[in-house]
């Protein structure tokens, strides 16, 4: 005689606790970001159609576009805050990340002292952006700094005020801010690196072509992920550049030749004269800008690849 059929092995239902874990595993994150990142992104917008000091919720009046119109036509800091970041983003994407890409590359060769070399030059990384600007105060000072000591310049009456001359004091924070993002995009790059198949490299040196080749042929165009991340990471870190600004600049009150989107807001919301409105289309105006750099660049990346 055949075995009576079982019935069909059915999963155990999840125990209270097990459903209160899981709620609390997803819904606090979940929380956490509506909280503290869609809802003031979405007051923000909200904020911007209107004028408010920032002290009672009463004073909040409805304005329309004024704040929008008063920016771009009445509100002399900024276009130059708008040219400023966009110097910013291409000096940061023509010099310190092709660079950061270069010496991934290098070291992935398996150079003596690989180690140490990635140590040194991802250490920037490691501080924050307003250590790096105190860092880089002390190299600046007019004084006693070391740069002007280099140039013989220290103490003598013809000194270079780096910070404090605005034909010079973004090109000096640029630099600053290279330092440390030269080592972020080393690091992404050489990860990339890590995990591309060595066969390939071997199949294009097999063909006769030389290093710059199968990078430029091989490599680069393998490694488009990577490359998708650098680049966002590239614009996101141009376009929102503050802590570095504000500590070279001297806190709030963008200086002559240093004026940015991010400090503008800043100024704006918690200034001396707090104009939460105007602050707050500033920010939707960053945003824009933003959504609109590394939109188009996806939108052409997926289309090329559905072609």
């Amino acid at each position: 005689m055949s075995p009576p059929p079982t019935a069909p092995h059915r999963p155990g239902r999840l125990s209270t606790g097990d459903r209160l874990f899981l709620a609390a595993l997803i819904g606090i994150p979940v929380l956490a970001l509506l909280v503290f990142v869609w809802l003031p992104a979405l007051a923000s917008v909200g904020l911007s159609f209107t004028t408010w000091d920032g002290i009672d919720l009463t004073d909040i009046h409805w304005t329309g576009f004024d704040n929008y119109h008063q920016i771009f036509t009445n509100y002399p800091p900024f276009w130059p805050a708008v040219r400023h970041n966009v110097v910013w983003l291409l000096f940061t994407a023509l010099l310190p990340t092709p660079f950061g890409i270069f010496l991934a590359y290098q070291l992935d060769k398996k150079i003596r002292f690989t180690r140490i070399y990635q140590t040194a030059i991802f250490l920037p990384m490691v501080l924050s952006l307003a250590v790096v600007g105190y860092i880089w105060e002390i190299i600046y000072n007019p004084d006693t700094g070391l740069l002007n000591s280099v140039l013989g310049a220290a103490g003598t009456p013809h000194h270079i005020d780096w910070l404090g001359n605005p034909d010079l004091n973004l090109w000096a924070v640029l630099i600053a801010s290279a330092w440390r993002h030269t080592g972020y995009i080393m690091i992404l790059y050489l990860a990339g690196l890590k995990s591309f198949d060595p066969a390939l490299k071997e199949a294009a040196s097999l063909d006769g072509a030389n290093g710059r080749q199968t990078f430029l042929r091989v490599i680069f165009p393998a490694l488009k992920p990577v490359n998708v991340i650098i680049l966002v990471v590239t614009v996101m870190e141009s376009l929102r550049a503050f802590d570095i600004v504000y500590v070279l600049g001297g806190g709030v009150g963008s200086k002559p030749g240093m004026e940015l989107l991010s400090l503008l807001i800043t100024d704006n919301i918690i200034g001396e004269s707090s104009h939460i409105g105007y602050g707050s289309a500033l920010a939707v105006v960053l945003l824009l800008v933003s959504l609109a750099a590394i939109g188009t660049f996806l939108v052409q990346t997926f289309r090329k690849e559905d072609q």
